[in-house]
């Protein structure tokens, strides 16, 4: 069963808080798309995580009603902290929302994304890719690397999971309770892994996923970052069985 429901006495026409967490290297184009399109109501508050930016991201996201956060740690996991310390530090929400700045994902999904945990059905949603993706949006490492991780998961941790997606949502006090810490490539395997080892209600949500827009992935477009975010993967989803 999910851990702490959202109360049922809360008004049902404000519903829960939802913050919207997004890291971001040099989005400027696409994230002024994702902000355009995510949806207020239900979304309070988007956090973007400048991790490093050298164009005008930060200053996009200002403009258009974020709240910009410094990153200078480089990685991906690293820019999520930041965002999360953010949330910590002022009124944390009761549901977070992890969501990439390339608009390949669709933030118009989000109301779909969450349902699971309104409805007290799940502690944390990750958006599968594998069923919606446009021709040439997953690529084949990508779909290759999933399908490894997800497969040793469900050996190692009896979980069948289709996707490490980025877009997720997850209960505010059950991800307090994970203790994130990677800094870069291992942060989605760490989530789900950690996530089953406390006995937390997890789902998939089927959604749609599109080519980035402004170029190559920078993590799956390269075979530096290919390889080395296979190996930060699997070595997460190793070190967790075993683990503290």
């Amino acid at each position: 069963m999910p851990e702490n429901p959202i109360p049922a006495d809360a008004p049902a026409e404000a519903g829960p808080t939802i913050d919207v967490v997004i890291p971001a290297y040099n989005e400027a184009g696409p994230l002024t798309r994702v902000l355009g399109d995510l949806p207020q109501p239900p979304v309070r508050r988007v956090v973007v995580a400048d991790n490093n930016s050298t164009d005008v991201t930060a200053d996009i996201a200002r403009r258009l009603g974020a709240v910009v956060v410094p990153a200078p740690r480089q990685g991906y996991g690293s820019a999520c902290l930041e965002g999360l310390d953010y949330l910590r530090r002022h009124d944390p929400p009761q549901i977070v929302v992890f969501l990439d700045a390339d608009y390949s994902d669709d933030p118009r999904e989000l109301p779909r994304l969450v349902a699971p945990i309104v409805e007290g059905r799940a502690d944390l949603v990750i958006g599968s890719r594998v069923e919606r993706a446009e021709p040439g949006a997953l690529l084949p490492q990508a779909r290759f690397g999933n399908f490894v991780a997800c497969c040793l998961m469900r050996l190692l941790y009896g979980h069948r999971f289709t996707d490490l997606g980025p877009f997720r949502a997850i209960r505010w006090t059950a991800l307090e309770r994970l203790g994130m810490r990677d800094p870069d490539f291992g942060w989605t395997a760490e989530m789900q892994v950690k996530a089953l080892r406390h006995g937390l209600s997890v789902a998939e949500v089927p959604v749609s996923y599109r080519r980035r827009i402004g170029g190559a992935s920078k993590i799956t477009g390269t075979l530096r970052g290919t390889l080395l975010a296979g190996y930060k993967i699997l070595s997460t989803v190793l070190r967790y069985r075993w683990g503290k």
